[in-house]
């Protein structure tokens, strides 16, 4: 295993351990009909919106499904040591980016309140799409070269 794709697959653990929390935290949350407590005025407003949920399940479940994901994947591959596994979790990471892009535009645009554990999730997915970006051309560069 290379160095570099291993210490990149702990980040994507720490990262996605990270998001999986704050998205988990969220669901029961919602779930359990409260309001997390927010720094910024704009909580509320966000989680209670109706682009907090779709078609009934709150974003932040699907948040808890795409980072568990993530996180099984990247210890998948620290435990097997193959990096086609890591390679598929990197190539998962535009749909948590993606998402997150438009959840942001959301909040600026549309709700116009920020939330500030959306945010976090934000910062989470944009680094690991990052970090994704990175796997894909170094693992290519690598199988050109055998």
């Amino acid at each position: 295993m290379p160095r570099h794709l291993k210490i990149i697959a702990i980040l994507f653990c720490i990262l996605s351990a990270i998001g999986l929390l704050d998205a988990t935290y969220l669901t029961v949350k919602h779930y359990l009909g409260g309001i997390p407590p927010c720094t910024l005025r704009g909580c509320e407003v966000v989680l209670t919106s109706a682009y907090n949920t779709i078609a009934g399940v709150p974003v932040a479940l699907l948040g808890v499904l795409y980072y568990v994901t993530i996180l099984l994947l990247s210890l998948a591959y620290l435990v097997s040591k193959k990096e086609a596994i890591l390679r598929y979790a990197a190539h998962l990471t535009p749909a948590g980016f993606l998402a997150s892009a438009y959840f942001v535009y959301l909040q600026l645009f549309v709700i116009k309140a920020i939330c500030l554990y959306c945010m976090a999730s934000a910062a989470t997915s944009t680094l690991l799409f990052i970090l994704g970006v990175y796997i894909v051309i170094a693992t290519r560069k690598q199988s050109a070269i055998r």
